[in-house]
C-alpha cells in the first residue's frame, strides 16, 4: 500500500512521545510501557482517541468514525519523521492513508470493547504493518496492494469482486519507490534498504485481480449490491509506478450515488465530497476504484 506522497515533513513538528500520553498507567504492563515508549504522539490526541472509544456508534460504525474527522485538516508524510521505525499517531493532520488507518483502528478497538489508547495503538500497528508487527521501515506497507493483502490475510479487510461490473483488469507495476529514492527521507539516510524495497516491488508486481471502472460508479445502489457504506476505496492509477493514487470510504447519497469520504489534498481537509464518486474520478482522469470491504459486525 502506497504512502508515497512525497515531500519532506518537518521533524520538530512531532516532538511528543508515550510520556505526554493521558491513559493511567497504573494497571499498564511492562509490555504496554515498552509498546508506549516506542509510539510517537501528542496528549491531544490520546485524549481524543479515548473519548471516541467512549462513545456509541450511531449506525455503520465505519462511517461514524470516519465522519468524527470531518474538517480535520490534510497534513502529509506525517508518518517519515522517526528512524528507528516508530508508531507514529497523528489524529490533528490526516493524509488520506493516515485517515483510513485512524479509522479501521478505531472500528477494530471499539469492536473489541477496549477504550485504551494502548488497545488503539496496537489495532494501528497491526493494520499498517506487514505481519501485524512493527519491525523496522521495511515493515511498512507503502503500497496499496501491499496493504490490501496483507490486511486481507489478516481478516480485517476483504476485497469486493464482482463478475458483472468489476471488468476492469488490475495489473500492478509499482516501481515508484525505487525510481525515487530521493523522495523518502529514511531511504536516503539509510540506502541498504533500497535492493530489499526493490525485490518487494517486484515480488507483488503483476496480474490483481479486477476493479470497478469509472463508467460503473455511477450506478445505482440496487445494481452495485456489493458495494456498501463504510467501504475502503481506492483510487485507481496504474501509471508512474503507482497502483493506487488514493484513498477513502465510500459513502451513498442522497442522490443514490456513491460519494468519496476522505482526507482531500484539494480541500485540504477532511470531507465527504459533494460530487459524486465518478464526477471525482472523470476529473481526476482515474481508471476506477478498487473496493474492499472492513470485516466487522454491524
Amino acid at each position: 500500500m502506497k504512502k508515497l506522497f512525497v515531500a519532506l515533513f518537518v521533524l520538530a513538528s512531532c516532538t511528543s512521545n508515550a510520556q505526554n500520553g493521558t491513559q493511567d498507567m497504573s494497571d499498564a504492563t511492562q509490555d504496554d510501557k515498552q509498546f508506549l515508549s516506542e509510539v510517537v504522539y501528542q496528549k491531544e490526541d490520546s485524549i481524543l482517541v479515548e473519548k471516541m472509544l467512549r462513545q456509541t456508534p450511531v449506525g455503520n460504525p465505519v462511517l461514524f468514525y470516519a465522519r468524527q474527522f470531518i474538517g480535520k485538516p490534510y497534513v502529509a508524510h506525517t508518518l517519515e519523521i522517526h528512524d528507528p521505525e516508530y508508531l507514529v499517531v497523528n489524529l490533528r493532520g490526516l493524509d488520506c492513508t493516515t485517515y483510513v488507518e485512524t479509522v479501521l483502528a478505531l472500528v477494530m478497538t471499539k469492536q473489541e470493547g477496549k477504550t485504551r489508547f494502548t488497545d488503539y495503538c496496537r489495532n494501528l500497528e497491526k493494520i499498517r504493518y506487514r505481519g501485524g508487527e512493527r519491525k523496522g521501515y521495511l515493515s511498512r506497507l507503502h503500497y496499496w496492494t501491499w496493504w490490501m493483502h496483507d490486511n486481507i490475510e489478516k481478516g480485517i479487510l476483504t476485497d469486493v469482486q464482482d463478475a458483472t461490473y468489476f471488468t476492469g483488469k488490475m495489473v500492478v507495476a509499482n516501481d515508484y519507490m525505487t525510481k525515487h529514492p530521493d523522495a523518502y527521507r529514511i531511504i536516503k539516510a539509510n540506502p541498504e534498504f533500497l535492493p530489499e524495497i526493490t525485490r518487494m516491488e517486484k515480488e507483488q508486481n503483476g496480474p490483481d485481480g479486477y476493479f470497478l471502472p469509472t463508467a460503473n460508479t455511477g450506478l445505482p445502489h440496487s445494481r452495485l449490491t456489493m458495494v456498501n457504506d463504510g467501504d475502503v476505496v481506492g483510487i485507481v492509477k496504474m501509471s508512474g509506478g503507482i497502483d493506487i493514487s488514493h484513498l477513502g470510504f465510500v459513502a451513498w447519497g442522497k442522490d443514490g450515488k456513491m460519494h468519496l469520504l476522505n482526507a482531500s489534498s484539494l480541500a485540504k481537509k477532511v470531507v465527504e465530497d459533494p460530487a459524486t464518486l465518478q464526477q471525482y474520478l472523470q476529473r481526476q482522469k482515474r481508471l476506477g476504484v478498487r473496493i474492499l470491504k472492513v470485516n466487522i459486525e454491524q
